[in-house]
């Protein structure tokens, strides 16, 4: 596997075992699966996820913490925000989101699943070019 042309402070893993889910390569290195999981996401440019939802019957969510380069998250319904290092995204359960690299930069973020009751993840179409390319 090529490295990355990004530094981060987290192994970058392997390629994201969730790639169907993924337009572009991503990687995936889980740091901790007890009692809070928490995964280093690592984006090649351009990459994002597919509009997806974090369900709970309680509790449940997600927060992303950014730790490197240059990204993007987005809500159903509401414009994108660009997103840098040191930025924080508290994603309540139940809504519609996605999130990935700008275009031009690699990006990581470490991703904290909100321990919740019944939680599952939903995913859903994905974030045409056509959509991507409007993102400045």
């Amino acid at each position: 596997m090529e490295k990355p042309l990004i530094d981060t402070i987290f192994d970058i893993g392997e390629i994201n075992p969730f790639s169907q889910y993924f337009i572009g390569q991503s990687y995936l290195k889980m740091l901790t699966t007890e009692g809070v999981a928490i995964g280093n996401v690592t984006f090649e440019p351009g990459c994002r996820n597919n509009w997806h939802i974090h369900h709970a019957k309680k509790g449940g969510g997600q927060i992303l913490l950014c730790t490197a380069g240059c990204g993007w998250y987005q809500e159903w319904g509401k414009l994108a925000q660009k997103l840098h290092s040191g930025d924080v995204v508290v994603i309540p359960p139940e809504v519609k989101h996605w999130h990935g690299a700008s275009s031009d930069s690699w990006f990581s973020h470490l991703a904290i699943e909100v321990p919740g009751d019944e939680t599952s993840n939903e995913w859903c179409e994905a974030v045409t070019d056509e959509e991507y390319m409007k993102l400045k």
